[in-house]
């Protein structure tokens, strides 16, 4: 009989040796202690960077008129919702919301989550079963991976952005029940799915279409209405709607500056999500002072127009300043700006570099990007200053001689 303890120590052990190997390979995330609001400038612990890898695209998370509602919303509600939407969590604050969000995306109701990603695997989920066939692009967040994945229905995934291979896909599976999904804004890579090709090959073969725009919404498009408004000359002469885009999924804590999600859709869709989505139904409502805080931050993004337009211009002059430089710059028109370097020790020093410099640009690595593909993720904010963002042009430019000459020490190493 083993002793007392032995099989939690080799459990434990079991544990330790996977994280001595994801430490050998440069795999370690480690968690940045910060102090204060998320800003252009943050402190971590006695030094102030510049940070270029926040999701805080229209720079609303410390607005002043986001803040008020929401320690207005703490003192009318409370701190906690207390309960579930369908017991007595819903209040007033959430229905106002989601009658915001309706109306903002064009479609009859919305339905709030806590997080994307419980929005992202409660839909899916509660849309698909054993039997279906969930059709995802190769480069999916990992919510929507997770939930095609969890819902037991066969998850495929096609290559990113190949119409071609998903409508062979929609062909060989048009007898089963499918469903489309893909994020609009591609989270690590910042293109966009080409969404009227999509709509158009999901109603082609009976297929429904879920779009995760949660980089999309609030940046893109003349009113900040998303990936869908890049699209303004289709088939049916306007933007996507609800009829050819049935779910859509977006998050607060990008551009809106705040937490939680939503799905958005016809009124059949949304009352049966109340009633089969698992993460909606089993969880606590979000506080009611976080939905007053985010309805005010809708109400500015549209508002302050000027915000996504001084987005767009950096976004414009950033590619113009990469043009010029040696490493491989993704094409994205999205705040998100990723240079792919390849290497995970290359990476790992590029961001190191940039730190020196005074700025906070995280390296990202597998496993949330594929192996050989690691990269600086650069994100835009419309608070950046000039200043801020010639600091970071200037820093890229040390990081590009850097990459130059590593390059070439390579190339000498193979001769």
């Amino acid at each position: 009989m083993p002793a007392p303890g032995h099989a939690s120590s080799r459990f434990m052990s079991r544990l330790q040796h996977r994280l001595d190997v994801h430490g050998q390979q440069g795999l370690i995330r480690n968690k940045l202690l910060r102090d204060g609001p998320c800003a252009a400038v943050q402190q971590f612990g006695q030094r102030e960077l510049v940070s270029f890898c926040s999701n805080d695209y229209l720079g609303l998370a410390n607005h002043p008129e986001v803040i008020a509602a929401w320690q207005e919303g703490a003192a009318h509600y409370g701190v906690g919702s207390g309960g579930s939407h369908l017991v007595t969590g819903h209040c007033r604050a959430h229905q106002a919301l989601e009658q915001a969000l309706a109306e903002f995306t064009g479609r009859e109701r919305a339905l709030l989550f806590s997080t994307g990603y419980m929005a992202n695997t409660g839909v899916i989920n509660a849309l698909m079963n054993e039997g279906g066939v969930v059709l995802q692009d190769a480069l999916n967040h990992a919510s929507l991976l997770d939930g095609g994945w969890l819902s037991r229905a066969r998850s495929i995934r096609y290559p990113h952005n190949d119409m071609q291979a998903l409508a062979q896909l929609l062909a060989q599976h048009q007898h089963e029940q499918c469903l489309v999904v893909s994020d609009g804004v591609f989270s690590m890579d910042g293109d966009v799915a080409p969404l009227p090709e999509m709509a158009g090959l999901a109603a082609a073969h009976g297929a429904g279409l879920m779009i995760d725009d949660a980089h999309g919404l609030g940046c893109l498009g003349a009113s900040g209405r998303g990936t869908i408004e890049l699209f303004p000359e289709h088939s049916s002469g306007g933007v996507i709607n609800a009829r050819e885009l049935p779910v859509l999924v977006g998050t607060f804590g990008k551009a809106l500056g705040t937490a939680g999600a939503f799905v958005a859709g016809d009124a059949v869709l949304i009352e049966y999500l109340e009633q089969f989505a698992r993460s909606y139904v089993f969880t606590t409502a979000m506080p009611p002072a976080l939905a007053m805080a985010t309805l005010t931050s809708l109400r500015v993004s549209q508002a302050e127009s000027w915000r996504r337009e001084r987005l767009q211009l950096l976004i414009r002059r950033f590619r113009q300043a990469m043009s010029g430089m040696a490493f491989p710059v993704l094409e994205s028109h999205s705040a998100v700006q990723a240079v792919v370097l390849g290497d995970v020790d290359t990476t790992l020093a590029a961001s190191a570099l940039l730190r020196d410099h005074g700025l906070q640009v995280s390296a990202i690595r597998p496993p949330t990007v594929p192996r050989g593909e690691a990269r600086l993720r650069i994100t835009l904010s419309a608070v950046h200053t000039d200043a801020q963002f010639d600091q970071l042009i200037q820093a890229l430019a040390v990081v590009n001689r850097h990459y130059i000459a590593s390059q070439s020490g390579r190339a000498d190493a193979n001769h």
